[in-house]
């Protein structure tokens, strides 16, 4: 029987069907209806299942919103989607109490305790404050509704090249554009109905690939377990104890596992283990010839975006016979790599990647249908690498065409962190790129060019960021350069100033 286990706590399917029913009520009420936003800034959780369920049942579009984002970075996000109501952690609320926009419902969610015992928190934050409308006993007021409306999916707000984040925003799907949808996801997560899946949500549903991974494998009545941080060794005893058969990883995750003491590693039995599938970051080819030999041919790869869905897919053997593919096109998608017209180059040359799901409903970004147009080449998507595909169609990366970083396997464009670089008194100019990291695959870097008559200071920098960026985006290396190298048309070189941190390496992202 299906079930969502957080901590001690465990939900049936159909016991969550029944509170998403209950939610959609409380969210009717609150005049949510077809087309409508609902901000979930929430860890995953329990709660996270029923509000999106909920607003699904409405034909609303739940917002998954990186809870990590400092007040100014929310209340833009809130503003932009329109949302009609947040649904929050308790411990989350008071930062951005200030950002949620007059008029719009606040419904908090009381931290549970194994979120609070994951992030240390104080248990006087984890309680819905006094005055607050705690979702558990709101949610219980309602009725189920009547409306059984086919579920938009998520906005996913991706960071912006230009500043500010966008929401990639599907049109409602046809009910043959749903099925195309499920049966896309099912190949790249491994998923068939009634197949006794088990699989652990390792990374935060705030982003795309878990959001889609956590609530299909809900939706299909699998028993889904939420490990409320990552955890290696912590993940192998779940694996173990409930002999989990599915995964959805990234990279890094590889890369803590690898790092356990032998005997660590050796001390779990991983037999169950059926399909363990990642993506959202290249993977280092020594740390997945490791993992394929220790967990076996259960490991895929998958290669997409926000926009695209999932296009490519490859299993252990694929990839051990064609070392550094990201997989070959699923059934329904069209993948090519083209020249900067559009023209589809031969086999082997290096270009742009392009692609698209041909069976997925169309999609556009919240408010910015002009940048939606610029999203496509050659009538397919463009996610933003160069690469190049072999003999046998097997695609592999190279190099980023568009100007981003991608650490631990989270997107940071760092158009965002220059602006509010630039906003500090003394900074001429600067430059934002990514380094290599062994643990993250990629770092911030920042150089600055100061002017010279105002002494400024690392310190200085990271003083004006913090609170302004998340955490997250604060460069891990600060430099400063009397002059920064540029093009002809005065645009910072960037490559140039790249190149020197990625030299004798053979992987550029």
């Amino acid at each position: 029987m299906g079930e969502v286990i957080s901590g001690a706590r465990r939900v049936s399917s159909e016991a969550l069907a029944a509170r998403a029913a209950n939610a959609a009520s409380g969210l009717k009420s609150l005049g949510v209806g077809a087309g409508d936003r609902v901000a979930l800034y929430l860890r995953n959780d329990i709660a996270f299942f029923e509000a999106a369920f909920g607003a699904g049942q409405l034909g609303a579009y739940a917002v998954p919103v990186n809870w990590h984002y400092t007040p100014a970075e929310a209340a833009y996000l809130f503003n932009d989607s329109g949302a009609k109501a947040v649904v929050i952690h308790a411990d989350l609320l008071g930062p951005i109490r200030e950002a949620i926009p007059a008029g719009v419902a606040v419904l908090t969610v009381d931290t549970p305790p194994e979120i609070a015992a994951a992030y240390g928190l104080d248990p006087e934050r984890c309680a819905a404050p006094p005055g607050a409308t705690a979702w558990d006993h709101w949610v219980d007021r309602f009725a189920p509704a009547a409306e059984a409306l086919e579920p938009p999916g998520a906005i996913i707000y991706t960071s912006g090249t230009t500043g500010h984040p966008k929401g990639v925003k599907r049109s409602p799907p046809s009910a043959a554009q749903t099925q195309a949808s499920q049966g896309m996801l099912m190949a790249a997560f491994g998923l068939a109905p009634d197949a006794g899946i088990v699989t652990v949500v390792t990374g935060p549903m705030y982003h795309s690939a878990p959001n889609a991974y956590g609530l299909t494998m809900a939706r299909l009545g699998a028993r889904v377990i939420l490990q409320p941080r990552f955890d290696p060794e912590g993940l192998l005893s779940l694996i173990e104890t409930e002999r989990v058969t599915h995964l959805h990883m990234v990279p890094i995750m590889f890369n803590r596992l690898l790092k356990l003491p032998a005997e660590v590693r050796r001390r779990y039995d991983l037999s169950s283990l059926k399909f363990v599938v990642h993506a959202a970051a290249p993977c280092p080819p020594h740390e997945k010839r490791a993992m394929i030999e220790w967990w076996g041919p259960v490991i895929y790869e998958y290669y997409g975006a926000t926009e695209t869905g999932a296009i490519v897919l490859c299993n252990s053997e694929e990839w051990l016979a064609h070392p550094g593919t990201v997989g070959k096109a699923l059934p329904g998608c069209v993948v090519k790599v083209v020249d900067e017209a559009g023209n589809e180059l031969p086999r082997g040359e290096v270009g742009e990647i392009v692609g698209r799901n041909v069976n997925l409903a169309d999609f556009t970004y919240h408010g910015d249908d002009d940048k939606r147009r610029r999203a496509e080449k050659a009538g397919l998507i463009i996610p933003g690498d160069i690469g190049w595909m072999d003999a046998d169609g097997f695609l592999y990366l190279c190099d980023r065409s568009k100007d981003m970083i991608i650490s631990g396997g989270v997107n940071i464009y760092p158009a965002e962190i220059e602006a509010e670089l630039h906003g500090l008194k003394g900074v001429v100019d600067c430059a934002v790129f990514g380094i290599p990291d062994a643990e993250y695959g990629e770092a911030i870097c920042a150089v600055i060019q100061p002017d010279p008559a105002v002494a400024l200071t690392e310190a200085d920098v990271r003083g004006h960021l913090r609170g302004r960026v998340a955490g997250y985006k604060m460069p891990r290396l600060i430099e400063f350069a009397a002059d920064l190298p540029r093009e002809d048309s005065g645009k910072i070189f960037k490559r140039k100033l790249r190149e020197p941190y990625w030299a004798g390496l053979e992987r550029r992202i």
